[in-house]
């Protein structure tokens, strides 16, 4: 070893430096370093498992009679365009105007209920639900539509949901396949849900 005080080689066991008579035993000890820890190098490729999100779907029942409560408001509207297709063709034959131009109000009517759809859905299935997340009939029922990520529809959503449902009106039998869809479906979703990729849940 040697002396701190004058750098002399000294014997290991000498209480007092023999150069310069320094105190060997005061002397500070060697510094002691540590060794740095090892990181271990991350494992590119593994994942971390994905929760997955459970939904508290709605049932079919509680959809069709959500769904009954809104037909009516439907309903309604295609009453309220029945009286004006039908004042419309009444007037045209009183004017004299030919019966073929009355004849294509009379195909009029065959658009009645996508029509109405469309027009009481854009209040009732659009501004509602973008709004707060259900109609007025799935407000009575308790339950409400949300996107894949549990938030409520944009306006655009709701309203492409609106009108492929709409849309399905002019095709015989599949508003009723739209509607029975749930029954088989493993999320209980329509056509229409599917479309925007929404989901129809019981409030909480």
């Amino acid at each position: 070893m040697y002396c701190p005080k004058c750098g002399a080689s000294v014997a290991a066991n000498l209480a007092f430096c023999p150069t310069c008579g320094a105190n060997l035993q005061s002397a500070a000890p060697p510094q002691q370093y540590q060794a740095s820890p090892v990181y271990a190098a991350p494992i590119y490729g593994a994942q971390a498992p994905v929760a997955q999100r459970i939904w508290d779907y709605a049932t079919w029942g509680t959809r069709a009679i959500g769904y009954l409560v809104d037909l009516m408001l439907v309903a309604v509207g295609m009453g309220i365009l029945y009286f004006v297709f039908a004042a419309l063709t009444v007037s045209l034959f009183r004017f004299g105007i030919g019966r073929e131009a009355a004849r294509g109000f009379c195909c009029m009517f065959v658009l009645l209920y996508p029509l109405a759809t469309l027009l009481v859905g854009i209040y009732n299935s659009v501004i509602l639900i973008a709004q707060r997340g259900y109609s007025i009939g799935q407000g009575v029922v308790k339950i409400m539509v949300v996107d894949a990520n549990g938030n409520l529809l944009t306006t655009g959503s709701a309203f492409i949901r609106l009108l492929v449902r709409a849309a399905f009106g002019l095709v015989p039998f599949l508003p009723a396949l739209d509607l029975l869809w749930p029954l088989w479906d493993e999320r209980r979703q329509t056509l229409h849900d599917k479309a925007v990729n929404c989901y129809v849940i019981n409030m909480r």
